[in-house]
């Protein structure tokens, strides 16, 4: 069973998410953070929002998420992935 219920991180994130790429009808909390953020999921992100998502990112977080890392597609996997890979590497 997994726990769809968004961590203090996840929120943060979600909401950053929603607001850098103008999302209208979705709350920040009602993203599932074990749902896909890209193609078939709830937000139905693409690429054009993976680069602004990560320029937000790195803005906000004070790291940088490069385009040529192999795990990108893991990483952006969920919320969830997304806010774990933060929470590493984000300064401090």
């Amino acid at each position: 069973m997994t726990d769809s219920a968004q961590t203090p991180a996840e929120q943060e994130l979600a909401a950053l998410l929603v607001n850098s790429l103008n999302i209208e009808g979705i709350e920040a909390a009602a993203i599932n953070p074990e749902a896909p953020l890209f193609g078939e999921g709830d937000l139905g992100l693409d690429s054009i929002d993976a680069l602004e998502l990560a320029l937000a990112i790195s803005k906000h977080y004070g790291f940088q998420l490069r385009s040529d890392n192999p795990d990108n597609r893991q990483i952006f996997g969920s919320l969830r992935a997304l806010s774990a890979h933060v929470e590493k590497h984000r300064p401090g």
